[in-house]
């Protein structure tokens, strides 16, 4: 969805929805690789029962990625798409479903967007061509070096899109890796697979959403069931939370920014193209054999929880005293209409509201003061109150022109705050005028080395003090002689000495980056009228057609609301402006909208091409198709501009303005295609129908064998799916034309895989149950629903009679904290004492009070630190008690032990310096002969928690016999 920096806001208002993925990797023996058992318990100590794949999220990154090199050719394509998908399925493991959905043909609402993002990626593409050509030859020419350029053929991502070779490729390509898996991967055996194509109209996560929504409508579902969504986009959270289902995470890759990106020109990292310099790269290790390797660090995901999510919602949305009965799933979905408001895919965000100036927090605040005059919630089922959603709109126009103010005011001081940190690092950067040595230099925090010792103190003081006003003399002389040169200089020329006065500023002194020319001026008076003179070329007074722009922005947001509660409300409809009206503008909307009309059908795929491509991309549409786009007698050549405006509306960068494209008329193009459709090949007419999805099973399924014998009876009728075959999903099943069956080879569409020689896997087209017209799903509960075990501290939680808070860490309420034992406190300081002659870094820390229900045993008075551990002796043959030898105070080093291991010789080795520092500590150095050794403070701190004070202390368990400790000893 178009909300930028929505996930960003969403993680840190409610930080607690974030948990990291726990993945087991695969293992590698003998040069063989193991797989993952995902038969195995999930390691996220939760069991999810379905896995929705959004796979354009998958696709994009794994054709064209932008952290590792590019697949060579098709076929990498698909191997990597492969390798995401199982890697996905071993962290998630799903027990019952796995719905892989691909974008097919969209709506005309999201066609729009689809059409702005490939012109605007095709004249990018142009752009960075041909300002690498330029480059180039700058820095060839100023003798720099650049490797020499690469013949290869660019990937154009525009491909992905439904109705091309590649799509049907990739249909074709995942119906094998399907059949592959349900025939060889234990973990899969008892899934249901789900494939909805390229084919199949709808958005990806629109057509997962409908699967959910009418399986939920169904008698036999389990309103238990544990869903997980995987995909980046952010309406996937707004969708998840309209399925009012209790159990539902996204899967999504954690964002990690910054990433070194190799520069397009001589593909060394650390810097950008427009800052390379053409150096020549060092060499990768000592023959250059890593020369074609680039660092890659394996992308690591994360869970967003949304029944956490739900509890911070519950938390901010319950208000008391409200005239009706308060309802937070109601108040849940007017949460996500209102976040419409902010942006999405079909509407332009309001010009007042923008997610970074906490636009959602400040909607919320005027729901809550609002609700108690509306009186009652915003939505219902996907239904929109028009009457209450106007107070609301009324509320945010009362603040617009404080909004504009500030927003200008945060500009100017976010701009004043980089320029002043620029010249902090243009400070540091320098360094100071003047830096004394020896040990009165400046030393940094940590280091252990002893600055050297100065030769001559008086010297060094005096030069500390006479070099820094040197320093300052001289300046003061360079200013002097300036002045004086000024004050001499004719009064013709005053025009030039006050230029040398005050000289230009440097680039580095000034923005960096020259702020895009804004004539609308939102802060200032008369910026309405300025906006729409500007914006839609009409005058302010126009009435007529600001109403006119208000209707179709609250006719959007009604099928918005309707497309996310209820499915597509029309293919047809769409917002017929580049840009949003004021919410000031919402006024007597209540009669604005009716309904939309019925019966509308998609677009095709080959008729959607046309409808999103540009000129550069009509490669992959027929040959008589394309020359619609280029030639100038073409009725609808205007569709496809070469150049076009790119208007910032008051942001920064171009990726954040909007492309000023036409609009596509829909009556024109079918008319024009007309003409070209006879042209068509039978294969291209088959990629320009619709499908409909594909439902795999293994053989060990129970539903199984039902399908394998529709296949025998060649039963061309639709039959339901048996509930109790297949947990509860209900559908109707008819037999594909290219189906996968048991005991079948199925051919790789790759070279560099196998052949499956015989399947154990059946496919079947499925589809979703039917409804009546007019059928309005539940936006509700579902009874039965158990509400997972809330993570959130609670608010009325009191440390004194509940103890201290634990929170909750992953999805395990119960999960037993992590401790270490003896042994374990033991390796813990042997590696704390490793290599340092005066113990470790912690060696003085006093032991834990559980140390003396084990084996430690803690300092007595007059004696040292020491334990006793049974180890055997080969001489003897048993256990003998292991007492740690005395050291006099002058023995450095302790003796060494023929028969012990070497890491207890290490422990023994620190044990007198630890001691040595711990007596020297708080006493004032060595102990006199004759001074008697007071008891242990920390000895002494434990018996008063146990209530043993003055009783003799047994350092081991009453249940095992261990010799007592040596005797109290004193120092030589």
């Amino acid at each position: 969805m178009g909300v930028p920096a929505f996930f960003r806001w969403l993680s840190r208002k409610y930080p607690s929805i974030i948990v990291h993925c726990v993945e087991e990797k695969g293992k590698e023996c003998n040069g063989v690789r193991i797989p993952v058992d995902t038969t195995k318990p999930n390691p996220n100590e939760v069991e999810f029962d379905n896995l929705y794949l959004d796979m354009n999220g998958i696709i994009h990154p794994c054709t064209h990625p932008e952290d590792k090199p590019a697949p060579k050719n098709e076929d990498e394509m698909m191997v990597a798409i492969f390798e995401y998908i199982d890697r996905l399925f071993n962290i998630v493991r799903p027990r019952r479903v796995l719905y892989m959905a691909i974008d097919g043909v969209a709506p005309r609402a999201k066609m729009n967007q689809q059409r702005s993002r490939r012109f605007r990626a095709s004249k990018e593409g142009v752009e960075l061509v041909d300002e690498k050509q330029r480059m180039r030859e700058e820095i060839i020419q100023r003798g720099g070096y650049l490797p020499p350029e690469e013949i290869k053929e660019r990937f154009d991502s525009n491909c992905i899109t439904p109705g091309t070779e590649f799509m049907d490729n990739l249909a074709h390509c995942l119906r094998y890796y399907v059949a592959e898996r349900l025939s060889n991967d234990p973990g899969w055996k008892n899934v249901v697979v789900f494939l909805s194509d390229a084919s199949v109209p709808g958005e990806g996560e629109h057509k997962i959403m409908d699967y959910i929504r009418r399986q939920r409508a169904q008698p036999n579902h389990d309103p238990n069931t544990h869903h997980c969504l995987c995909g980046a986009d952010a309406d996937l959270i707004m969708l998840g939370l309209a399925t009012h289902e209790p159990n539902f995470t996204i899967i999504r890759e954690e964002f990690k920014p910054n990433k070194p990106r190799p520069c397009s020109l001589c593909g060394q990292t650390g810097h950008e193209m427009k800052d390379c310099q053409g150096v020549a790269r060092e060499k990768q290790g000592q023959h250059d054999e890593f020369a074609d390797t680039m660092p890659v660090s394996e992308q690591e995901f994360i869970f967003i929880r949304l029944c956490v999510l739900r509890e911070y919602l519950e938390r901010e949305l319950t208000m008391a005293s409200l005239p009706f009965p308060f309802d937070f799933e109601r108040s849940v979905d007017d949460w996500v209409f209102m976040c419409f408001f902010v942006g999405n895919d079909f509407l332009p965000h309001l010009p007042s509201l923008e997610i970074r100036e906490g636009a959602i927090d400040r909607l919320v605040n005027i729901y809550k003061d609002v609700v108690h005059k509306t009186g009652g919630y915003l939505t219902q089922n996907g239904y929109v109150n028009l009457e209450r959603v106007e107070m609301i709109m009324q509320a945010v126009g009362v603040a617009e022109d404080n909004i504009f103010k500030k927003r200008k005011e945060d500009e100017e001081n976010f701009r004043r705050r980089n320029k002043e940190k620029r010249k902090r690092m243009k400070v540091e950067q320098q360094g100071p005028a003047y830096l004394t040595t020896g040990q009165f230099a400046p030393q940094a925090l940590g280091r252990r080395d002893v600055p050297e010792p100065i030769q001559n103190a008086r010297h060094q003081a005096y030069d500390m003090r006479m070099n820094p006003r040197e320093q300052n003399n001289k300046n003061a002389a360079q200013s002097l002689k300036a002045m004086l040169r000024n004050e001499g200089s004719s009064s013709s020329g005053a025009n030039e000495s006050q230029d040398r006065r005050a000289p230009k500023r440097k680039a580095e002194d000034s923005d960096s980056d020259p702020e895009p020319e804004d004539n609308v001026r939102l802060w200032e008076d008369g910026w309405k009228q300025r906006y729409y003179k500007n914006k839609f070329d009409v005058d302010v007074t126009d009435s007529d057609f600001r109403k006119k722009v208000v209707q179709s922005y609250v006719e959007g947001l009604c099928w918005v609301l309707r497309y996310y509660y209820q499915g597509c409300a029309s293919w047809k409809w769409y917002f017929p402006f580049h840009y949003a009206p004021f919410a000031s503008d919402f006024k007597d909307i209540k009669e604005m909208f009716t309904e939309f009309e019925k019966d509308t059908m998609p677009f095709k795929p080959l008729e959607q091409l046309m409808s999103v491509f540009p000129a550069a991309s009509g490669n992959f549409l027929p040959p008589t198709w394309r020359n619609l786009m280029v030639s100038p007698e073409s009725s609808i050549i205007d569709f496809y501009p070469d150049d076009f405006a790119i208007d910032l509306n008051g942001k920064k960068y171009a990726w954040q303005g909007v492309a000023l494209l036409p609009f596509v008329d829909e009556r024109r193009l079918r008319a024009a295609l007309a003409e070209v459709y006879p042209d068509l090949t039978p294969e291209e007419a088959r990629r320009n129908s619709l499908g409909s999805d594909v439902l795999f099973v293994g053989k060990s399924h129970p539903l199984f064998d039902f399908i394998h014998e529709l296949y025998q009876d060649e039963c061309n009728k639709g039959t339901v799916v048996p509930p109790e075959l297949c947990f509860g999903i209900q559908g109707l099943l008819n037999l594909d034309n290219n189906p996968v069956l048991p005991d079948k080879p199925v051919k790789s569409p790759i070279p560099t895989l196998r052949d499956i020689s015989q399947s154990t896997a059946v496919s079947v087209k499925f589809k979703d149950p039917e409804f009546a017209v007019g059928y309005v799903f539940k936006a509700v509960l579902l009874p039965g629903a158990k509400i997972p075990t809330k993570v959130l501290k609670p608010g009325d939680w009191e440390r004194g009679n509940r103890g201290p808070w634990r929170p909750q860490l992953g999805f395990n309420p119960n999960r037993q904290q992590a401790h270490l034992d003896q042994s374990g406190f033991r390796a813990l300081g042997h590696s704390l004492n490793r290599n340092q002659q005066g113990g470790g870094q912690y060696s003085n820390t006093p032991p834990p009070g559980t140390y003396h229900q084990g084996s430690y045993r803690a300092q007595h008075a007059g004696g040292h630190r020491g334990f006793q551990h049974s180890r055997p002796n080969p001489q003897l043959g048993a256990s003998q008690p292991y007492q740690q030898p005395q050291f006099s105070r002058h023995q450095q080093q302790p003796p060494q032990y023929a028969g012990g291991g070497h890491g207890w010789n290490r422990v023994v080795q620190s044990q007198p310096s630890a001691y040595q520092q711990n007596a020297n500590r708080d006493r004032g150095g060595p102990r006199h002969a004759g001074y008697q050794q007071p008891h242990d403070y920390w000895q002494d701190r434990q018996d008063d928690r146990r209530g043993n004070r003055g009783q003799p202390q047994q350092g081991y368990g009453s249940s095992r016999s261990y010799p007592p400790p040596p005797p109290s000893r004193r120092w030589n």
